[in-house]
């Protein structure tokens, strides 16, 4: 009886989180833009313990929260689709990108281009998810509308009955 109360118990260990893998990156920036986010691509490598830990404890829960993510493996033969409809493996894709390190994490905008700081490496998991919500909200701040999107700036002069006779910048519609 007493060996029973000491004997070990099993580890819990929560499911392993699979996210999408990148197969038309202009689907998935369509899908995140209606929804006025950033696509979300996770660069990865297999066996890599620190991307395992970022998409068990940070992209998994995101990505069930409704953020479009996908991940794309850099050193897979996989081919994905990419904004000019051109067929590339995934490792094509991630040295396009000049991405070296795993994990790293993108947050793109219209036509593919990033919005956000590169999320690269995950050696301080303390405060991951700090830069993570930072980056997204950099992202969702530059895909925003803007005040006085439309407006042009245009260079104005010394008018009638101005003193100060130094150039400035008015924002006119147009």
């Amino acid at each position: 009886m007493v060996g029973a109360l000491l004997a070990p118990v099993p580890a819990q260990t929560p499911a392993q989180v699979v996210l999408p893998t990148a197969t038309d990156l202009t689907r998935a920036l369509s899908q995140a833009l209606a929804q006025g986010q950033p696509l979300v691509v996770m660069v990865s490598l297999d066996g890599c313990p620190y991307c395992r830990q970022v998409r068990q404890s940070h992209l998994g829960p995101l990505w069930r929260s409704g953020q479009v993510v996908v991940q794309i493996d850099m050193q897979h033969s996989d081919t994905l689709i990419d904004w000019d409809g051109r067929q590339r493996s995934h490792a094509d894709w991630v040295k396009s990108r000049r991405v070296s390190i795993a994990p790293t994490v993108l947050f793109l905008g219209p036509d593919g281009r990033e919005v956000a700081d590169r999320l690269e490496g995950a050696s301080l998991p303390d405060f991951y998810g700090a830069y993570l919500d930072a980056r997204l909200a950099q992202a969702r701040q530059r895909l925003a509308p803007q005040p006085g999107a439309g407006l042009k700036p245009t260079l104005l002069g010394p008018g009638p009955g101005r003193a100060d006779t130094r150039p400035f910048f008015s924002l006119n519609q147009g």
